[in-house]
């Protein structure tokens, strides 16, 4: 009996780390390419702090709403963050286009993008959090969890009184800290500059979105001349709830 139990727990442990061992899913080979090529060979996937996801919608509204802000998918964003527990989780403003920013469980939210045959990628940190900046990051999340969505400052993105474009996105969409409400890209902008991720002269959260977050690149001039998350984060890696099989098997 001893021996059936003790087998239990250390199943539930990764190697060597102590962390509750998570069933993530799979990534396939990372691409800045939006398509329905799933890039193998696929690995698992192990949520670590700092790992950015990104996802399309399948409402016409959310789509024509981006279109509007001279933008296009990925819709939405959000950052991975660690539970007191340890468990991993994800801050997201709006999630399932919701109004508050909420953190919640990787895998359900995962799981009903798959569900409602939404596609979802994953920007993996190419170097581990310290210590310190994951701690920093989860009392962060929490101080932001149940704020609201900033719904108007997201529907003036769709009008000519954006914080996009070549002289306001410099002026007006600098860092802010910590707001009241933010919607999704900036949430994610905002969280990274907090725990020194990204720089605060150059980042601009409210001007950034989902598809400048996944290419990184931008229609908006400034953004493309000074934004990038290649020097700490890998290309974007389509997520899989499990790896494809081969065709003919």
């Amino acid at each position: 009996m001893f021996a059936a139990v003790a087998s239990v727990v250390v199943c539930t442990f990764l190697t060597g780390g102590g962390k509750k061992e998570y069933d993530g899913g799979v990534l396939c080979q990372p691409a800045y390419v939006m398509d329905d090529a799933l890039r193998g060979p696929c690995k698992r996937y192990a949520p670590q702090p700092g790992d950015i996801f990104l996802s399309t919608d399948r409402s016409w509204i959310i789509n024509a709403g981006h279109r509007l802000a001279w933008s296009g998918q990925p819709n939405h964003s959000g950052i991975v963050v660690l539970r007191r527990d340890g468990t991993p989780a994800l801050l997201e403003g709006g999630p399932f286009n919701g109004i508050k920013i909420e953190i919640v469980d990787i895998k359900s939210s995962f799981d009903k993008h798959d569900e409602r045959t939404e596609k979802v990628w994953i920007r993996a940190r190419k170097v581990p959090l310290t210590k310190l900046q994951s701690e920093q990051l989860t009392e962060w999340a929490e101080r932001q969890d149940g704020k609201a969505f900033a719904v108007r400052r997201m529907l003036r993105q769709m009008t000519p009184f954006r914080t996009r474009g070549p002289l306001r996105t410099f002026v007006m969409g600098t860092p802010n800290g910590e707001r009241d409400r933010y919607f999704c890209a900036e949430l994610v902008m905002e969280t990274c500059v907090h725990i020194g991720l990204l720089s605060a002269e150059t980042t601009r959260p409210s001007a950034t979105y989902p598809e400048d977050i996944f290419y990184d690149k931008s229609k908006n001039r400034y953004l493309n001349e000074n934004f990038t998350l290649a020097g700490g984060w890998e290309p974007p890696a389509r997520w899989l709830p499990a790896a494809p099989v081969p065709a003919g098997k």
